[in-house]
């Protein structure tokens, strides 16, 4: 189990000062759960305190998520602009209105003309700056509403491109009608987007069917703490 050596602090032990704690979400929360669940897990010990994360994961997906306690909360802008790293899950022959399995199946494609030499022709082509369209159903504010929100009554939402940036894309597995793609990149990358858009530039259609993010900067997954076990580290007298 990791341990107080693991969590980073302005001044030692002291949360309000300011902490960085880095979390292996589980799937199926939200970040909005995640942070509320450190929060309350800190009241005992430290009262209100102000807790925030550096970079919202959708619920579906699992990873790493750095969270700042406290004055710490003033880093958070540095580490969202971090390079992040994600394991994805593609399936093809489907896709759906969120790009992910959030929402039903809303087309149907053949993709018997998908080998590997297109799909490492199609993917060495979204490397570099690319214009994204980001999900109708993102956390992306539309006059100032959440996309999602209006996406989820089934308002039609028109969402605006952005430039983001892609380091490395690797097509690591093949086993249709499912890919893995390793994808390392900068700030506001939506990977359900790419993927969709993968999918329509092999002339069929993907979804994503599971994500990863494996690094944020240097904190890596594999040093993350599990939510279960940070509660009750946190929750110790």
């Amino acid at each position: 189990m990791a341990g107080w050596e693991d969590i980073r602090f302005r001044v030692p032990g002291d949360f309000h000062e300011g902490a960085t704690l880095v979390v292996d979400k589980p799937e199926r929360w939200t970040s909005f759960d995640v942070v509320n669940k450190i929060r309350f897990s800190l009241r005992g010990r430290c009262g209100k305190i102000k807790v925030g994360h550096a970079g919202t994961l959708d619920p579906l997906a699992t990873g790493v998520m750095v969270l700042c306690t406290g004055k710490e909360t003033k880093e958070i802008e540095r580490y969202m602009g971090q390079e992040k790293e994600y394991v994805a899950r593609v399936t093809f022959g489907h896709t759906t209105p969120s790009h992910d399995l959030e929402s039903a199946f809303d087309g149907t494609y053949d993709y018997s003309g998908v080998d590997r030499a297109l799909l490492e022709r199609v993917t060495r082509s979204f490397v570099g700056e690319i214009e994204q369209f980001p999900p109708a159903f993102s956390a992306v504010r539309v006059d100032g509403i959440r996309a999602y929100a209006m996406a989820r009554r089934g308002e039609e939402v028109q969402m605006k491109s952005r430039r983001v940036w892609i380091k490395e894309l690797e097509v690591v597995s093949m086993e249709m009608p499912e890919i893995t793609l390793r994808v390392t990149c900068g700030k506001g990358t939506y990977i359900r987007s790419l993927v969709h858009d993968i999918g329509r530039a092999c002339n069929s259609g993907s979804y994503l069917s599971s994500l990863r993010r494996t690094r944020v900067g240097e904190f890596r997954v594999e040093e993350a703490f599990r939510m279960d076990e940070l509660v009750r580290l946190l929750e110790m007298s």
